[in-house]
């Protein structure tokens, strides 16, 4: 039995699941193939057509970059931070949901990330490549469904999961608040969580809604009733026998 099962307050990735598996293959393929492209063409060719462009998305109607961006990277380093970071937290929610579920969400957060960018940044003409949207929306899962489930921020300091996850979310918004200062796509990262937070608390919210509308109707109900009454009583007081 390994130690990931011996320890479950702590958490750290665990066997890599088939889902997971396929997702982090798929993502170095297709960066094998950007850097094959690259070399061969000295352009980014894959970039343009398959990373995420708004404008071409509105005006061009490229909606499969919705989903083909999400495979891309920018580098090195950017696809092995996604990665680790999928295995970090994917694995276990894929144990724990099953693979469909799982890829569902990430579909849900990926795609939705790319729709929060097209949305916010409809004149945009660069690409916004990478995976990030999904991790977010992971992480965000992940601090929902194990919210006491301890992690070593930088390998050194064990933060719970819920915190771990505010922090992260609170960096993302001042980022995206403070301008375009890097290259970083934030909102797509905040699009990620959002997406996954209305996925995950669907049923809840719906349900929010309907008791609002109801309790809403019943208040407006026994309003008009209170008026009926007023007139009533006030036509009783009023009258006179002859």
């Amino acid at each position: 039995m390994s130690y990931y099962y011996q320890r479950p307050q702590i958490s750290f990735g665990g066997p890599l699941t088939r889902a997971v598996k396929i997702i982090i293959i798929s993502c170095v393929v297709v960066f094998l193939l950007q850097m094959i492209s690259q070399l061969i063409t000295g352009r980014p060719e894959i970039n343009v057509i398959f990373g995420l462009i708004p404008v071409l998305v509105w005006k061009k109607f490229f909606v499969w970059q919705l989903f083909t961006y999400a495979f891309l990277h920018g580098g090195f380093f950017h696809l092995l931070f996604n990665m680790f970071a999928l295995w970090m937290f994917g694995c276990e929610l894929e144990r724990y949901w099953g693979a469909r579920v799982f890829v569902k969400y990430a579909l849900v957060t990926g795609i939705g990330a790319g729709i929060s960018t097209v949305i916010v940044s409809p004149n945009l003409g660069i690409p916004t490549i990478g995976a990030s949207g999904i991790v977010y929306g992971i992480l965000l899962a992940y601090g929902l469904i194990f919210p006491n489930r301890r992690i070593y921020l930088y390998f050194l300091f064990p933060i719970k999961a819920k915190h771990f996850v505010l922090i992260f979310g609170a960096i993302e918004l001042y980022a995206s608040l403070s301008g375009p200062s890097d290259n970083i796509a934030h909102l797509a990262h905040l699009g990620g969580m959002l997406f996954g937070f209305v996925y995950l608390r669907y049923y809840s919210l719906l349900s929010g809604l309907r008791q609002y509308y109801y309790q809403s109707k019943l208040r407006k109900l026994r309003s008009k009733f209170r008026v009926i009454n007023r007139e009533d009583d006030s036509d009783d007081s009023g009258s006179t026998l002859h």
